[in-house]
C-alpha cells in the first residue's frame, strides 16, 4: 500500500533552514540539489515505510533513517500516510521535536 507523505511544519522549517545554511556556505545549486535528494528519500517512504530504526524510546511509533551520513530523518508510519516529523542535519538533536 502506497502511503501519502506529509511533512510536519517543523520538518518543513528544517528543510528551509538547511537550504539557507548550504546556500550560504556553498551555492544555491548545491543547496537545491541536496534538498531534492533529501525530499526524494522522504518520498521513497511512501512505498517502503517500515524501514529505519524504531525509536520508541523517544516517542511511540517514531522511526529514523540516515541520509548520506549527515542527516537523520525522523518519521511516523500512520494508517494511510507517513508523517515526516523532523530532519536533523549534522548531528543536531531531534529528540525534543
Amino acid at each position: 500500500m502506497t502511503r501519502k507523505i506529509v511533512f510536519r511544519p517543523h520538518a518543513e522549517t528544517d528543510l528551509i533552514s538547511l537550504y539557507r545554511y548550504i546556500a550560504a556556505a556553498s551555492d544555491l545549486e548545491r543547496a537545491g540539489s541536496y534538498l531534492a535528494r533529501i525530499e526524494e528519500a522522504c518520498m521513497a517512504l511512501a512505498d517502503f515505510p517500515e524501514r529505519g530504526t524504531m525509536r520508541d524510546d523517544i516517542a511511540p511509533g517514531l522511526r529514523t533513517i540516515g541520509f548520506e551520513r549527515r542527516v537523520t530523518i525522523a518519521f511516523r508510519v500512520l494508517d494511510h500516510s507517513v508523517e515526516i516529523v523532523t530532519i536533523a542535519y549534522a548531528g543536531r538533536q531531534f529528540e525534543d521535536h
